[in-house]
Order: C-alpha cells, then sequence, then structure tokens
C-alpha cells in the first residue's frame, strides 16, 4: 500500500495537483512540492504565524494542516498577492516598503496573509484592534510599529482611493 496520495487544490487561482506522503503538512507541500518558498516555516507548531496562508479564504497556520487535507481546496499564499512582482505590488506590500514595516522579512509573509482578510473586514482599524490583529504573528526585528503604521496607511490610501 502506498502512501502517497495526490493532492489537487486551486493556489493562487491556478489549479495544482501534485502527489504528496500523507504526512505532508500543507507548508511543506506548498513550498517543496508546489516550489512556492513565500511560505516561511519559523516554529512548526502555529505559534509564530509566518506559515499563515488564506485557506478558502480564512487566514491559517499552514503547519497546523496536512496537505491531503487541503483536497480541492482554495489556498492563496504571498505570491499571489502580487502577481506581476515588483512592478505592482499589494497595496499593503506597498505600505509594508514605504513605512519599513519589514527588516528580515522572514515574517512578512504571514503578517501579510493575516492582515489582507483584516483589512478587508475591517477598512478604517483603531491602532488596538491593528495590534489585536497582529498578536498572532511573532517578528523578532521591528518592534512592531512599523507593521502598525503600514497597516493605518494601506487603510488610509483604500479609504482615500475609495472617497475619490
Amino acid at each position: 500500500m502506498s502512501d502517497r496520495h495526490t493532492v489537487r487544490v486551486t493556489v493562487n487561482g491556478e489549479p495544482r495537483v501534485a502527489e504528496t506522503e500523507a504526512r505532508t503538512l500543507l507548508s511543506d507541500f506548498l513550498r517543496h512540492d508546489l516550489g512556492l518558498t513565500g511560505t516561511h516555516v519559523g516554529c512548526e507548531h502555529g505559534v509564530c504565524g509566518a506559515c499563515t496562508i488564506l485557506f478558502d479564504g480564512e487566514p491559517v497556520r499552514s503547519c497546523l494542516l496536512l496537505a491531503v487535507q487541503a483536497e480541492g481546496r482554495t489556498i492563496e499564499t504571498v505570491e499571489g498577492l502580487a502577481p506581476d512582482g515588483r512592478d505592482h505590488l499589494h497595496p499593503l506590500q506597498e505600505a509594508f516598503r514605504e513605512t519599513h514595516g519589514l527588516q528580515c522579512g522572514f515574517c512578512t509573509p504571514g503578517f501579510l496573509m493575516t492582515l489582507v482578510p483584516f483589512l478587508e473586514e475591517n477598512p478604517d482599524p483603531t491602532e488596538h484592534e491593528i495590534r489585536m490583529a497582529l498578536s498572532g504573528n511573532l517578528c523578532r526585528c521591528t518592534g512592531y510599529q512599523h507593521i502598525v503604521d503600514a497597516v493605518q496607511l494601506a487603510a488610509k490610501k483604500k479609504t482615500d482611493e475609495g472617497g475619490a
């Protein structure tokens, strides 16, 4: 009996199929089997948030799911935020760049994938609401203030565009 399973998922809008072992974590499946290395693996316990992806539109820790659990599901990774790369960054990525919301960048994909749905649900957040949304992600470099600034800037730009 083979311990390998075929997993069919939609990742960043594209159907993907790969064969993997039953015990493979979703984070490892994305990185190693699908070549999407933007999803980072930090603690492998769901504590740090570096592996956060959108799973059927909801932020989840990909290190806490098995790849086989993703069968038939829709996944968005940080690579899907700016498919054209540097020429067309997602507004939140732009805000991180403008406010120096990242340093080493290891935690950034997890923050972005947490904050994109947060801003969709809460387009005008208070600083306290932003800090609460950030509380599940760890960063060892920035001290969080620049990340808060980035979220505030992204929200302001979105509000300004909507009011124009």
